[in-house]
């Protein structure tokens, strides 16, 4: 009797040693990433400015303006639409700590969907967050999960029929990018997209501008897809890119395919849409091990084989395609996209200042250009 009142006890402490840390990770994954207003950044506000109904709920994410004294156009950048898809964020926080605007404005939303940075997609076996050495000491941020998590809503339905009638997964009732222009009636994904809708409209977007990663097999990577409406911006930048070594795909966004930025934000707004795709390989199904060096440095030998074998839409090799490449590539295309912006509609022209190059991110790494938290 005595041998089994001891294992009991053991059992039921190595149980509560393992529902203690399991608490401790999920308590953590919920703290808020830190990022640094910069030079630039003039004010902040948050979601529930433009959708009061929004204030008090975790998906209330910060919004960053950087504003000049100088009249004319205005930019809006997401990141974070889906957390697994680290170089949206990232991208949005280094103009948030570095881009100074001298005309016009900028309007950053480092984190889209908030909710999904607090968990992440169960049996991914993703790192809960990444790192990064910078001159001031080390930085982190979440790495989440491509959905709101289901704390904040939940159930998810067999069958997700949008707002245009079209039927999806079920899961995809969760997605940001499938749940637009939004409902300020609708679940808790649609409100958040409501709410950022409601800040195009509001502040009068010229430019807005969707950050995305996919998976090496997925066809459309590396790409720009753009509405109708920007169709010349995203063909003059394409080739502008192209000039500097970059090559992007250019893709009219489908009529038919509905709920998406690069659709509804410009049927439901006056702006130019653009949604924009880099290559991560921690996202795909033919990746081995997930960890964070993967995320980070996108090598993974089973994508080498890939390559060699013709199944891939994207060039692979050993160098894999780092968070410097990806996060570069969107800074890159940004700067390109506002420049051809500025040519076409002089009134509405853009200029900052501050930005890291693409060649300077490879050669000096992406946590050189954060600043410090103090």
């Amino acid at each position: 009797m005595k041998k089994n009142q001891k294992i009991a006890i053991f059992l039921l402490v190595f149980t509560s040693l393992i529902v203690v840390l399991s608490g401790l990770e999920f308590v953590d994954q919920w703290e808020s990433d830190v990022i640094v207003e910069g030079p630039g950044v003039s004010r902040t506000g948050r979601l529930s400015d433009y959708f009061p109904e929004l204030e008090g709920e975790y998906c209330d994410t910060p919004i960053y303006f950087l504003e000049s004294n100088e009249p004319g156009g205005t930019v809006v950048v997401l990141g974070g639409t889906h957390p697994n898809e680290p170089s949206s964020m990232l991208s949005a926080v280094l103009l948030i700590e570095n881009a100074v605007l001298t005309k016009g404005r900028m309007i950053v939303i480092p984190q889209a969907n908030l909710s999904g940075y607090s968990h992440n997609d169960p049996q991914e076996g993703s790192p809960r967050k990444i790192h990064f050495e910078t001159p001031y000491g080390r930085r982190a941020f979440r790495y989440g999960s491509r959905a709101t998590n289901p704390i904040h809503q939940w159930p998810d339905p067999d069958i997700y029929i949008n707002q245009f009638g079209q039927s999806l997964s079920g899961s995809e009732t969760r997605n940001l990018n499938r749940g637009y222009p939004g409902d300020p009636k609708g679940n808790y994904t649609e409100k958040i997209c409501y709410g950022i809708m409601e800040i195009i409209r509001k502040e009068e977007s010229d430019l807005s501008i969707d950050l995305h990663e996919a998976s090496p097999e997925y066809p459309v990577i590396n790409a720009i897809v753009a509405h109708e409406r920007a169709i010349d911006l995203a063909s003059m930048a394409v080739l502008d890119l192209q000039m500097e070594d970059l090559n992007y795909n250019l893709e009219i966004s489908p009529p038919s395919f509905r709920g998406l930025t690069h659709r509804e934000w410009g049927d439901y707004s006056d702006t130019m849409a653009i949604l924009m795709e880099s290559a991560n390989a921690s996202q795909g199904r033919i990746r081995g091990r997930t960890d964070e060096a993967l995320v980070l440095t996108g090598k993974d030998k089973m994508y080498v084989k890939a390559a060699e074998l013709g199944r891939l839409y994207v060039p692979y090799d050993e160098d894999g395609h780092p968070i410097e490449e990806r996060v570069g590539r969107h800074i890159t295309a940004i700067g390109v996209l506002i420049e051809n912006m500025n040519l076409l509609f002089p009134d509405k022209e853009v200029q900052y200042y501050g930005m890291p190059s693409y060649q300077e991110l490879f050669e000096k790494g992406y946590g050189n250009f954060l600043l410090s938290v103090e």
